[in-house]
């Protein structure tokens, strides 16, 4: 009998996600599509909550690229090796991301307007890859792990180095004020946005918390949620409810951050 696998689809157009959807009936039968996301924040949402086989990715989607995603995944990805990383397949309009989108270890890279005749054979590279993936014997490293660890490290020829904020320029009106990073308690990711929380005032910023996140000193910052960066001084304790989750009780504001499973070994004993 043959598996059932699982799909995410990222597309930001509804009518191009449907027609996907529906071609993907018509030549996989036994793949179930078990999300739709209509921007970047919701399919890496959903993927890390649902871990599907397979994710097809917009490369320009609202929030986070396609691009982006397959990078935040690899950071947020399960270590579980019970539970492998998903085979990614990225799709656009625009073919001058193909290059980085192999570099990110793509299984493949669709064009649209989608052709089923290529998405046929994209589809039997997948259920290769799936195939070999059943039979690897537990000892052996799953690439697509490897690919997951690997994968910052194979964005990281293509980023300039960055060098560490001390002041956050916040603009208002004709203003920009210097915001001390070390005033700042915690970010949080607000779509393309990033709010800016100090002990008693709030700011927001346009750019992305990944951006921001390239340019903050990790001792002092922790990530503990795929949206939240905290000051770890401003940490007051870290408490789990009687559901097993955790979050964090800050010093000098009255805002509870939840921590996600993925980051919670930075709260060890608890």
């Amino acid at each position: 009998m043959t598996a059932l696998r699982t799909a995410l689809i990222a597309e930001d157009e509804p009518l191009l996600a449907a027609h996907l959807r529906a071609e993907l009936q018509q030549v996989w039968p036994d793949l179930a599509v078990t999300a739709v996301a209509t921007n970047g924040v919701q399919a890496l949402a959903r993927a890390l909550e649902l871990r599907p086989d397979v994710c097809f990715l917009d490369i320009r989607m609202p929030g986070l690229t396609g691009l982006e995603v397959a990078r935040a995944l690899a950071e947020d990805w399960t270590d579980d090796p019970g539970v492998p990383f998903p085979l990614l397949v990225f799709i656009t309009a625009y073919d001058q991301h193909a290059v980085q989108a192999f570099e990110l270890q793509a299984v493949d890279y669709l064009l649209k307007p989608l052709v089923r005749a290529r998405l046929q054979s994209c589809c039997q590279r997948l259920q290769q890859q799936l195939a070999r993936r059943d039979v690897l014997h537990p000892s052996e490293p799953d690439p697509l792990q490897t690919f997951a660890r690997q994968l910052q490290s194979l964005l990281a020829p293509s980023m300039t180095t960055p060098q560490r904020l001390d002041f956050i320029p916040v603009q208002t009106g004709h203003t920009v004020e210097m915001v001390p990073v070390d005033e700042v308690v915690y970010f949080e990711a607000a779509d393309k946005y990033v709010r800016v929380l100090t002990t008693d005032r709030e700011h927001l910023i346009r750019m992305s918390l990944r951006e921001l996140i390239n340019q903050i000193d990790e001792r002092r910052f922790w990530k503990i949620h795929r949206s939240i960066l905290v000051q770890t001084r401003c940490i007051s304790r870290a408490v789990r409810d009687e559901q097993g989750r955790l979050s964090v009780v800050l010093r000098q504001r009255s805002e509870i951050l939840p921590v996600s499973r993925v980051y919670a070994h930075l709260f060890k004993g608890i």
